[in-house]
């Protein structure tokens, strides 16, 4: 018994690798798949109510795709209208940048000893080596791997929706063997993770709003944009609302000449995002969700170094998902235990 248990510990130890390799080169399956998996749990409550009142199921599925579709001409929109705001705008926000990282560089390259040209731009200095391409790759290559992942995950959507993929079976067959198991687990997944991605778009979108009012009172430039960003990078757990903040007070910092003023905005957006991911989050999550923040930290990493941003924004769900299937097994119920903890995945704002 001991060896068999040494073998399966050493096979499991060797598979691991080979399922994270696999899911690393696969991704622009795995990617869309999980995107679609999540957008069909929200709608699945819809389609049962549809399925009651005794309307087909081809029309449900139509209702359903009129609804994702209206949302995303809706968010195309909104990006067009940001948009046009920035490409007519006359500021001259590249000169106010550099004159105002020249007063702020300068007295850093003299205490340093650093030589730069006489009247050489500051940007042109030190990020003229910087190759973001290799970073971010070419515009055409992102801009056609966006559009292959939301096909790939519109196409997965109708999948799920239309039952031609049965998630309940799947994990009944594949993980959970009895059926009142996998039926239980299954109604337990998706009210967790409908109740996670609904809270997360109400407070991202609260978030973008008290961003763009911000903006629009303290005179700063594209409110709609600066909203948007922050409601988008919301979704990224724990690190987007500091890179959204980061964001914006970096460029208030350019266009508010009033120390004091610049301040008091900071302050603003600081205090939106504590309260929006602090106490509002926190508040409408409840305790559904109990896993420490050292677990969402390590899997906001591992997935990030994945899949990259895609997998930064899954990080939480799958980790709710595992967490509801480790909790199944009387053997890994301890690693469930481990992730668990006092402090909520919501309480993460800075």
């Amino acid at each position: 018994m001991n060896q068999r248990k040494t073998t399966n510990i050493l096979l499991l130890i060797i598979a691991l690798p080979i399922v994270f390799y696999i899911l690393k080169i696969l991704s622009f399956i795995f990617i869309p798949l999980f995107f679609a998996m999540f957008i069909a749990l929200i709608f699945l409550p819809l389609m049962r109510f549809l399925k009651k009142k005794k309307i087909p199921k081809a029309l449900n599925l139509l209702i359903v795709i009129l609804i994702i579709g209206g949302f995303f001409i809706l968010t195309s929109e909104i990006i067009q209208f940001s948009m046009k705001e920035i490409l007519h705008s006359e500021s001259n926000l590249f000169a106010k940048a550099e004159l105002k990282s020249e007063n702020l560089v300068l007295p850093v390259e003299k205490f340093l000893g650093i030589q730069r040209g006489e009247g050489k731009s500051i940007f042109l200095h030190y990020f003229q080596k910087i190759d973001l391409s290799k970073y971010f790759g070419s515009t055409v290559d992102s801009l056609g791997s966006i559009l292959s992942m939301t096909l790939m995950t519109a196409f997965f959507t109708v999948l799920l929706l239309a039952e031609s993929l049965n998630f309940q079976k799947i994990l009944n067959r594949t993980i959970l063997r009895q059926k009142f198991s996998s039926v239980k687990v299954f109604i337990r997944i998706e009210k967790d993770i409908i109740k996670f991605i609904k809270v997360k778009f109400m407070i991202s979108l609260l978030t973008g709003l008290g961003f763009s009012l911000a903006c629009y009172f303290f005179g700063v430039s594209f409110p709609v944009f600066w909203g948007l960003l922050a409601f988008s990078i919301n979704f990224v757990q724990m690190i987007g609302s500091v890179i959204s903040t980061a964001l914006v007070s970096l460029f208030a910092f350019v266009e508010i000449d009033n120390t004091g003023i610049l301040l008091f905005f900071i302050l603003t957006v600081t205090l939106i995002q504590l309260l929006m991911g602090s106490v509002l989050e926190p508040v409408f999550m409840g305790k559904s969700f109990s896993i420490n923040v050292i677990t969402i930290l390590i899997m906001l990493m591992f997935w990030g170094f994945l899949w990259g941003v895609p997998g930064m924004i899954l990080a939480v769900p799958i980790t709710v998902f595992l967490k509801i299937i480790l909790e199944q097994f009387d053997k890994t119920k301890i690693i469930a235990d481990l992730m668990s903890g006092t402090q909520l995945i919501p309480i993460q704002k800075v």
